[in-house]
């Protein structure tokens, strides 16, 4: 372990790669955080737990977002009482240094603030300094879309024979990306569905999204008809014990992780020969930009992306006009 006083006096002076190796030094287990820090953390996650029903993913973000935050903290001060607005400006710095992009950093403060904040409530800290850090500006970005060819061929790609997957999962991967793409689902989302949300009589099913906020989102008929085929012919192979009602089902019976869903999604693309970097979320951008690109209402798409604002909505008309621009220098005589 670096002593307090040698890793702040050492830092400055190396390179971004050992700045990195140093940090690392400081990446305890939680186990071996000390009180009062290992107490922060432990009350503060129990809060969340009890009183603000965030979801799982969220939860896992503020423990691993602040145990670094603690870690930092630890090396300076015997506890948070002694923390300064200026111990924040150093680790927000020490953030962009690693390399975490603007949006990660303005998360991890969003969490400190939060954490002070708690603390205060609960009379164990006077002040809050998080309230005067100031938010990185976020930085605005386009996120990767496929276009309907792109799209399609992606969906194609589970049932070409390319030898790179055991062909009994086909069906299952065919039905598992149709209905994210019909539906705009979150990674997230698809591994939790559950055979008791599908409402496919009258064309929906019901997702749980952030926070377990509950939405219920149309189903087209071509992603209807590859999931039943699913559940008939392949499920019924798949499932077990351990399957309970879970929909999309692994070799063991379990229901698809996150990563596993991320794997297949990132093969399924290779096959497709589709050079554009590929995760779960891009076929929900896809969805949402191709939504917009036919004409849908704005608030339509909010409705159905489960977005609780419609800022975060509101990029995807900046793709839009992207697509219009590229349509009229295509084919505008004087483009």
């Amino acid at each position: 372990m670096v002593g307090k006083t040698d890793f702040f006096s050492l830092y400055d002076k190396f390179d971004f790669r050992c700045k990195l190796k140093l940090w690392l030094l400081i990446q305890m287990p939680e186990a071996q955080l000390q009180p009062p820090f290992s107490l922060y953390l432990r009350d503060f996650l129990h809060y969340l737990m009890l009183e603000r029903n965030l979801a799982e993913n969220t939860k896992e973000a503020y423990r691993n977002d602040l145990h670094r935050y603690l870690a930092f903290v630890a090396e300076r001060h015997a506890s948070l009482r002694s923390v300064s607005l200026a111990d924040l400006q150093d680790f927000v710095k020490l953030l962009g240094e690693l390399g975490l992009e603007s949006a990660s950093i303005a998360r991890n403060v969003s969490a400190i603030r939060s954490l002070h904040r708690f603390l205060v409530a609960e009379k164990e800290l006077e002040t809050n300094p998080a309230d005067d850090l100031s938010l990185p500006k976020p930085a605005r970005y386009l996120p990767t879309v496929l276009s309907q060819e792109e799209v399609f061929r992606l969906l194609e790609a589970p049932l070409q024979n390319h030898g790179a997957l055991p062909s009994k999962y086909a069906l299952r991967d065919k039905a598992l990306l149709e209905l994210m793409y019909a539906c705009g689902l979150r990674v997230s989302e698809a591994a939790s569905l559950k055979q008791q949300n599908l409402f496919f009589e009258a064309g929906f099913i019901r997702v749980f999204g952030k926070g377990s906020k509950e939405r219920l989102v149309p189903v087209g008929r071509s992603a209807i008809m590859w999931v039943e085929k699913y559940r008939v012919e392949c499920r019924v192979r798949l499932m077990n014990q351990f399957s309970a009602d879970a929909l999309f089902l692994n070799h063991r019976g379990k229901a698809l992780t996150r990563m596993a869903i991320y794997n297949l999604i990132r093969q399924y693309a290779t096959m497709a020969a589709i050079t554009k970097p590929v995760s779960p979320h891009t076929l929900r951008h896809s969805f949402a930009t191709h939504l917009l690109e036919g004409g849908a209402d704005l608030r339509a798409v909010q409705e159905m992306l489960g977005h609780s604002s419609i800022k975060a909505t509101q990029i995807y008309t900046h793709i839009d006009r992207t697509f219009l621009k590229e349509v009229h220098k295509t084919f505008h005589p004087r483009g």
